[in-house]
């Protein structure tokens, strides 16, 4: 079981996402922060992260043909280095990233000690950046679409229990289900730092309106039931996004990142 806390007196994500309160770098063990982050910003505040990319984030940012694009790309990166900084009591621009195989981000250099471990998503212009001491996590958000072959989709990609379960709904619950299904199996795979492809149709998770978000089935190794949290996150109408943390018991705090209360010493 998680427990989720909610700041600015109990209310839900979706109004923390538009306030501003500061970044507080207290982190214990057993708890997860959840930030959520607008990622269009104004042009001031694009050009103080500018300073505090490292020169490959710099050359990424550059191979993006649309503006905005490149924008949000620097707003992500910026506000990664900010918070993880904060936890740190570092500068954002002395922090060092590595990855894995399939993209799961860590410290390198000289904080590779640290026992802080994070991960971050994005979709259409709204990001989430989920910090913990010591347990793997993952989050995942989606933009809640339209117009998709879900039934098809869910054949192809998802588990045959998951595909079944989306084909007993009614119609006008499908939609929202398969984001569901999608965002908490992401958020899971993320956290193990493994790519969509390896598993994905080997384990099942929750689905069902009302269902509790959890790991169901898992065919490869069912001790990971037992070994995994889900949480879905509420983060506002129009988007699905849910978190995987390792291990139970764990308190979820989700805050709003405030540019003025982050480190801004490159």
């Amino acid at each position: 079981m998680v427990r989720t806390c909610h700041q600015n007196g109990g209310r839900n994500m979706a109004e923390n996402c538009s306030r501003r309160q500061p970044c507080d770098p207290r982190l214990k063990n057993g708890h997860v922060d959840v930030w959520c982050v607008s990622l269009d910003m104004e042009p001031s505040v694009l050009s103080g992260f500018h300073p505090m990319l490292s020169e490959d984030e710099r050359r990424k940012a550059s191979r993006f043909r649309f503006k905005n694009m490149k924008a949000r790309y620097v707003a992500a990166r910026g506000v990664l280095r900010s918070i993880i900084a904060a936890y740190l009591d570092a500068r954002p621009g002395d922090l060092a990233f590595q990855y894995g195989r399939y993209g799961k981000p860590a410290l390198a250099g000289a904080f590779s000690d640290a026992e802080i471990t994070f991960n971050m998503s994005h979709s259409h212009g709204m990001a989430l950046y989920a910090v913990s001491f010591g347990n793997a996590v993952g989050v995942d958000i989606e933009k809640i679409r339209s117009g998709m072959s879900f039934h098809r989709i869910a054949k192809r990609f998802l588990s045959p229990r998951e595909s079944e379960i989306l084909q007993r709904l009614p119609p006008d619950q499908v939609k929202n289900a398969f984001f569901t299904c999608w965002t908490r199996k992401e958020a899971y795979i993320k956290a193990r730092g493994e790519g969509l492809s390896s598993l994905l149709s080997r384990f099942s998770v929750s689905l069902a309106p009302g269902d509790p978000p959890a790991l169901i089935d898992h065919q490869p190794d069912p001790g990971e039931i037992s070994r995994w949290s889900l949480t879905d996150l509420q983060i506002g109408a129009g988007y699905a996004a849910a978190l995987a943390v390792e291990g139970h018991g764990l308190t979820v705090t989700k805050k709003k990142w405030d540019i003025a209360a982050t480190p801004r010493d490159m």
